[in-house]
């Protein structure tokens, strides 16, 4: 196990929080997520799915797109009162932005909680020309910045949000070996 890898934890209320935001890329929220609650207010940038109780619109939120979520998340947390817990529920680089903004904004790790949801793929940072790469699936990725294959390496950088990516053949060029499917 690469010590930088994210374990991730079932999602789970923290007890000890007075308000909660749960923010999500996804389009149902987490199972485990009591949309009756008072003190739950839920974010996304998709419409919650049918047949998935929705909590009250004043605390149920739902954003164009995940910069538009981000930066009035910014903003909000930035105005927050002691006592909130934060979730972040979706794919990995969702999560991290999140995780970013979070932490710019003053919350510590014990006051954030990451989910990781959805389809496995990455977020790769491009050690050679730092292009950054998303939606990666296989182990050998191709840099649209400078157009080096890149192996997927599971060292995980919490400050870019993404996994290092260095030239698969940097010591006998040509030599690509065959991409294999990337694991969650």
């Amino acid at each position: 196990m690469i010590k930088s890898r994210p374990v991730y934890r079932p999602f789970a209320l923290d007890v000890t929080g007075r308000a909660h935001l749960v923010i999500t890329d996804q389009p149902q929220p987490p199972e485990a997520l009591d949309l009756a609650l008072a003190n739950i207010s839920l974010w996304t940038v998709k419409t919650i799915a049918p047949g998935v109780p929705a909590p009250a619109a004043e605390r149920c939120r739902t954003f164009r797109a995940v910069p538009e979520m981000f930066a009035f998340l910014s903003h909000y947390l930035s105005r927050a009162s002691i006592g909130l817990r934060f979730y972040a529920v979706g794919s990995e680089p969702f999560i991290w932005d999140a995780y970013n903004i979070g932490t710019g904004a003053g919350l510590t790790a014990a006051e954030m909680f990451l989910a990781q949801s959805g389809p496995p793929c990455r977020r790769v940072y491009c050690c050679h020309c730092k292009t950054m790469i998303d939606d990666v699936k296989e182990t050998i990725a191709v840099c649209p910045g400078c157009g080096s294959s890149l192996q997927v390496r599971d060292h995980f950088s919490r400050r870019l949000a993404a996994f290092m990516g260095v030239k698969v053949d940097a010591e006998t060029p040509g030599n690509i070996p065959l991409p294999e499917l990337l694991s969650s």
